[in-house]
């Protein structure tokens, strides 16, 4: 168990640092909406490129900062229901939940994406819109979010068996008291 408690504290502290890394990405996407708006007004001119660069920044910020919502426990989950079972039944929910419903969820997204990504890679794809991007950043920002969300999956449910079998005290604790 200290092998699996290790595996996920690694998955962690990467989604940490992945989700850290994707605050950045906030502040240039505003930056660039507001440097494409006001070139707009001011120069009545504007570029297709700049408005699918926040697309793509809006997109890389929702799909990178999933597993590290998953993480944070900021998802959306039901709590209306959950919160009138012991931590032991809501721990045994989550395993059940995920096993049965996230992993087949995220693994079907991931099997889907991967083609879409490569195919739009090797044929070099390019937007539809005048002066647009290529598109295959964009479509590899599926795969990879969606594999972060799987590893993060795999760190809580690491988490909900050890705190189940008597290994760490809550299944949300950072498990840096020598667990």
């Amino acid at each position: 168990m200290n092998v699996l408690l290790t595996v996920s504290r690694l998955i962690d502290a990467l989604n940490t640092r992945v989700g850290q890394l994707a605050y950045w990405l906030i502040l240039v996407a505003v930056i660039v909406s507001a440097g494409n708006a006001s070139i707009r007004y001011l120069f009545d001119t504007s570029s297709n490129a700049w408005l699918e660069l926040q697309w793509y920044l809006f997109s890389a910020v929702f799909l990178l900062c999933a597993g590290y919502t998953f993480l944070r426990n900021e998802h959306i989950r039901i709590d209306i229901i959950l919160g009138r079972f012991s931590r032991r039944t809501q721990a045994w929910v989550d395993v059940f939940g995920t096993i049965f419903f996230f992993f087949p969820m995220v693994i079907l997204i991931l099997a889907l994406s991967w083609p879409m990504f490569t195919y739009s890679f090797n044929i070099g794809e390019m937007s539809s819109n005048a002066g647009g991007l290529i598109r295959w950043p964009v479509k590899l920002l599926l795969p990879v979010g969606f594999l972060l969300l799987l590893l993060q999956g795999v760190s809580e449910l690491i988490k909900r068996i050890a705190f189940l079998a008597g290994r760490i005290d809550e299944p949300g604790e950072k498990m840096s008291s020598g667990h």
